[in-house]
Formats: C-alpha cells, structure tokens, sequence
C-alpha cells in the first residue's frame, strides 16, 4: 500500500482544505531542490488557468464579461508565476 502525505490550502476567509496525495508523487514534478509545497503551489494555478481558459474560450454560447477579466486575470498569475505565457504553454492562443 502507498503512504500519502498531506497538504492544507487555507482560503482568505480562514477556511482550510486538506489535500491527500500519494507520497513521493509531488516529487515526480518536482525540479531539483524545489520545495514540494511550490510543485502543489504551481499544479494549482496550472489547474486553475487551464479551468478557466476552457470555460471563457471552449464553452459554448456566451461568456460573461466577469469571467473573461478574470481569465484574464489568471493569465495575468500563471505569466508572473511561470514567466511564460499561458498561450506559449499551451501551444495556442485566441
């Protein structure tokens, strides 16, 4: 059986999340000496851009005008973070 170790995101109302994961799977994605809660810290805005790029540019019919600044926004995140746009990563751009 694999042990699991454990992660807790805590949100800006002070509400917290624990996240189980599979021990030494974090450090599949892990560069060398990087921190395992940086790889989760990344995963999440990964999550997050690719989310809500599909929701603003995949969906169909309209997108509301709220989603599209904060897609925006995300885009914005995932560059600062990364130092690469989220369009470069993904290989494609609207």
């Amino acid at each position: 059986m694999v042990e699991t170790e454990l992660y807790t995101i805590e949100g800006p109302n002070g509400d917290v999340e624990t996240i189980e994961l599979p021990d030494g799977l974090v450090d599949v994605f892990a560069e060398q000496g990087e921190e395992p809660t940086s790889v989760v810290g990344d995963l999440v805005v990964q999550a997050f851009a690719q989310q809500s790029h599909v929701v603003v540019h995949h969906s169909e019919g309209d997108t509301a005008a709220d989603l599209e600044e904060l897609n925006d926004e995300m885009e914005s995140i995932f560059e600062d973070r990364f130092g690469i746009s989220l369009s470069e990563a993904m290989g494609h751009s609207h």
